[in-house]
């Protein structure tokens, strides 16, 4: 009889915790999508990196936290963005997520003006020091550290016996704009070049813009004349150049932001064929973890926010062109200098306050 009990004593139990968890996950949906957050970006989608890494963090967001994100394209056009942020700062949205450094100006003069409102911005930081930006969550990126890795990766690359590297100790870099974001990106590259072979040559160019592939292309085309056996693209839509250069001229290539292996594995594998990893910067994610932060309370408003590897905001792209194009013990030794990174043992440079 005492068995009888305790068996329907558990089975009630068990059947109020299942309750209890299906009436939390309906509290936390319907939280969600009372929440109403719209992303604003200062270009277009199909850069298949950097923004269409943001949109997939929306996307996210959809699937599993039910919440349903509007994605506003900017485009390139200056004279739009501060306009189109003055509508938005007038709308209904709880959310406004707006980056990048572009739009920092913009978001100091209308973060105070709405207290009511949140902003997020990502890849740069608002002014603290300014009045009334305690609504505004920025998140910037230790895009230094993930570029060391790759930066080793390609000279161990160009020092090697792979099919496509040539005697030369050459590697190349293709930023979008001469600025800090990017520099961040090349200084440690170069490091993590210069750690493995002090005499590796890094050759450097800048597009000038983020949309312009044609020229993208023809300066990488140009460090592939020079000897370079490996490039690495951090330009945006404009360094998708780089991609089509290294099809044409049979080099290796780095990616940006978003696995690019991936992104042009199915569309166009012979050009997927060329790129060895891709530096993540994963936007998408951190904007997931804003929003998710910003629903629980764990996101610190009126702060600043910098993702390196230990947090998941870079690393490198483990998928199956690295693995059949680098050899296990290289993938080990990236590992090896991943963990040294993440403990302090090197210490990264940065453009940052320079």
């Amino acid at each position: 009889m005492k068995k009888r009990w305790v068996v329907v004593l558990l089975t009630l139990l068990l059947a109020g915790a299942m309750i209890f968890a299906v009436s939390c996950k309906k509290k936390e949906a319907a939280k969600g999508q009372a929440l109403k957050v719209v992303l604003y970006l200062n270009g277009t989608l199909g850069d298949k990196s950097f923004f269409d890494s943001a949109a997939s963090g929306m996307e996210r967001l959809q699937k599993e936290l039910g919440i349903t994100p509007k994605v506003i394209e900017g485009t390139y056009d200056q004279a739009r963005w501060e306009p189109d942020l003055i509508q938005l700062a007038e709308g209904d949205w709880d959310v406004i997520i707006a980056g990048t450094w572009q739009l920092q100006e913009y978001l100091e003069k209308l973060a105070p003006k709405t207290p009511n409102k949140k902003w997020i911005t990502f890849d740069t930081s608002v002014d603290y020091s300014k009045p009334g930006l305690g609504n505004v969550y920025s998140i910037q990126y230790k895009q230094n550290e993930g570029s060391f890795l790759v930066g080793a990766l390609a000279a161990i690359v160009t020092t090697s016996k792979m099919p496509l590297a040539n005697p030369q100790k050459v590697i190349g870099f293709l930023g979008g704009m001469d600025i800090n974001v990017i520099n961040d990106f090349k200084v440690g590259y170069e490091q993590g070049a210069k750690y493995i072979d002090p005499g590796v040559k890094v050759l450097v160019s800048y597009v000038g813009d983020w949309a312009d592939s044609a020229k993208g292309k023809e300066l990488m085309l140009a460090q592939y004349d020079q000897g370079a056996d490996i490039g690495f693209n951090v330009a945006g839509q404009a360094g998708l150049g780089l991609l089509d250069a290294a099809k044409e001229k049979k080099r290796y290539a780095i990616g940006v932001d978003s696995d690019q292996f991936l992104v042009y594995k199915d569309s166009d594998p012979d050009k997927a064929s060329y790129i060895v990893t891709s530096m993540l910067k994963n936007v998408g994610n951190s904007l997931y973890r804003a929003i998710k932060g910003t629903m629980d309370g764990s996101i610190k408003y009126g702060a600043a926010e910098a993702l390196g590897i230990a947090e998941g905001g870079v690393g490198v792209a483990d998928n199956e062109n690295y693995n059949k194009l680098i050899s296990a013990e290289v993938r080990g030794k990236l590992k090896d200098l991943e963990k040294k990174v993440v403990s302090g043992q090197i210490k990264v440079d940065t453009a940052f306050g320079q």
